[in-house]
C-alpha cells in the first residue's frame, strides 16, 4: 500500500478535525480582572484577547470547524468572537459556533471540562471528524497542530497530550506527566503536591497544555462511563487521562522546536503577576512572542479607531512613548509612557508618568499622575494627582497588590477612592 506523504496527510487530518475550545472557565486567581469577564476573554498584548491566540492557531493550521464552549460571564467573549471572527465560509463547512452551556441533559450546567464535552457529544458526531482536538482558550502561545495530530495517528494513541516544560515551583499548578518510551505516558498526575521532576531534569517538570487529540469513538465511550460515576469530577485532568493512562495508549506530544529541541514559548496567564509579565515582555526589543510573524498571524476583532498620537512639545509638557507599546486610538498628551503597554483608546494627560505598566482599553489618566508597575483595567478614568506604584501600603489600602508588587486597578476600586 502507497503511503501517504507527511505533508498530504497531515492537510488531511486537519481538515477533518473538530477543534472543541474550552472557554467556560473564570480564572479565580486573575482576582478582580475576572468580575465581568471570562478568563479567554481578557484583553492581552495590545489588540488581542487571550481566546485569538487558540482560534488563530486553529485557523493558521487549517481547522475551519471550531465549537467554543462558553458558560462563566460570557457576553464580552461572545461579542468578541460574533465581531471578529464570522469570516470563516459556512458553504465549505467551515464554522466558528459558540456553544453556550445549556442544560441539555438535565438541570445541570458544565460540571468540569469532561461534562461539557460530554454534553454536546451529539453536535460533534453531527459533523462526523475523525479527530477531536480539545483546547484550552485561555493559554498565550503559537502552535501547528497539524504535526501533532499527524504523530497522534501515526503512534496509534487513543489521547494524545501536548506536554511543555515547565519550572519544577510551578509544577503544581498543572497536569504532570511521567513518559517512557516513544513519549509514552505512564503516569498522570493532576496539579499534584510534590510534582515528579523530568529525567535527570531536577528543576522541570513535563506538563500538561491542555491540549488533547482524542480519537472520537473513545471519547463517547468514555465520557459516557464518566458521567455515569456520581463521585467524578467530571475533568480530564482529574478523570478522563489518569484512567486512559492505566487501560489505553496515551502518548505525550512535546512542544519544543523540531530541530533544537528547545522549549517554545507557552504562557499559563493565570494569576495577576503571569499576566502582567507575558504583557511585559512583549514590550522588549525581541520579545520570545513574536507577534510581527506574518507567516503565522494572530488574527483578532479590529476596532475602528485612529492612530495613536502624540502631542504638545514643550519642556514638561511633550508627549512621549519610549520603549512601549501603544495601540490605535490612544492620545498621550503632554505625559511620558516608559517600558508600557497601552491598549487601544488610553487616553493619558500632561504632567503623568507612566511606567511598566499595563493600561488595558479606553481607560483615561488625569493630569500629573504617577502610574508604575500597574494593571488599569478596562473603562477605568484615574481622576488627576493620582499616585500608583510608589508606596505599597497606601496602593494595599484601595488596590489590590500581588506578591510581585504589582497594583491592579478596577472602575470598582476607583469608586471606593472617590468615595474615601
Amino acid at each position: 500500500m502507497r503511503q501517504i506523504p507527511r505533508r498530504r496527510l497531515v492537510s488531511q487530518l486537519t481538515r477533518s478535525t473538530i477543534a472543541v475550545v474550552m472557554a467556560g472557565g473564570r480564572g479565580q486567581r486573575l482576582m478582580q480582572l475576572t468580575d465581568h469577564r471570562a478568563k479567554p476573554a481578557t484583553p492581552f498584548g495590545g489588540k488581542y484577547r487571550i481566546i485569538d491566540f487558540s482560534l488563530s492557531n486553529c485557523v493558521n493550521s487549517g481547522i475551519r470547524q471550531i465549537f467554543i464552549l462558553t458558560q462563566y460571564k460570557a457576553h464580552s467573549l461572545i461579542q468578541h468572537v460574533q465581531r471578529g471572527w464570522g469570516y470563516l465560509h459556512g458553504e465549505l463547512g467551515e464554522f466558528i459556533d459558540i456553544v453556550p452551556a445549556q442544560q441539555q441533559l438535565g438541570e445541570v450546567w458544565y460540571r468540569g471540562t469532561a461534562d461539557a464535552v460530554f454534553q454536546n457529544l451529539d453536535i460533534i458526531h453531527q459533523h462526523r471528524p475523525e479527530t477531536v482536538l480539545v483546547l484550552a482558550g485561555d493559554h498565550v502561545y503559537k502552535m501547528d497542530y497539524g504535526p501533532l495530530l499527524a504523530f497522534h495517528k501515526e503512534s496509534g494513541a487513543d489521547i494524545t497530550i501536548g506536554g511543555v516544560q515547565v519550572p519544577i515551583s510551578q509544577a503544581h499548578e498543572f497536569g504532570v506527566m511521567s513518559l517512557g518510551a516513544d513519549h509514552r505516558v505512564t503516569s498522570f498526575d493532576e496539579k499534584p503536591k510534590h510534582p515528579r521532576p523530568m529525567p535527570g531534569r531536577e528543576g522541570v517538570a513535563l506538563a500538561s497544555m491542555g491540549i488533547y487529540v482524542i480519537n472520537p469513538e473513545f471519547l463517547r465511550e468514555t465520557l459516557e462511563r464518566d458521567a455515569a460515576v456520581p463521585d467524578s469530577q467530571h475533568d480530564f485532568g482529574r478523570n478522563i487521562v489518569p484512567e486512559a493512562v492505566a487501560n489505553r495508549r496515551v502518548f505525550a506530544y512535546p512542544f519544543e522546536d523540531v530541530e533544537t529541541k528547545a522549549q517554545r514559548y507557552w504562557r499559563d496567564v493565570g494569576t495577576v503577576d503571569a499576566y502582567y509579565n507575558a504583557n511585559m515582555e512583549l514590550v522588549h526589543v525581541s520579545p520570545e512572542l513574536n507577534l510581527y510573524d506574518e507567516a503565522w498571524p494572530i488574527w483578532t476583532y479590529q476596532q475602528q479607531v485612529p492612530g495613536a498620537k502624540f502631542i504638545l512639545d514643550e519642556d514638561g509638557r511633550r508627549g512621549l512613548a519610549i520603549n512601549s507599546m501603544v495601540a490605535g486610538g490612544c492620545i498621550v498628551s503632554g505625559a511620558v509612557v516608559r517600558e508600557s503597554m497601552l491598549f487601544s483608546s488610553v487616553f493619558v494627560d500632561e504632567g503623568t508618568e507612566v511606567r511598566r505598566s499595563v493600561v488595558l482599553p479606553d481607560v483615561e489618566i488625569g493630569r500629573s499622575c504617577y502610574v508604575a508597575n500597574a494593571i488599569i483595567d478596562e473603562g477605568c478614568s484615574i481622576p488627576h494627582g493620582t499616585v500608583i506604584g510608589r508606596d505599597r501600603r497606601a496602593d494595599s489600602e484601595h488596590f489590590h497588590v500581588t506578591e510581585q508588587g504589582i497594583v491592579l486597578v478596577t472602575r470598582r476600586m476607583l469608586s471606593g477612592l472617590r468615595r474615601g
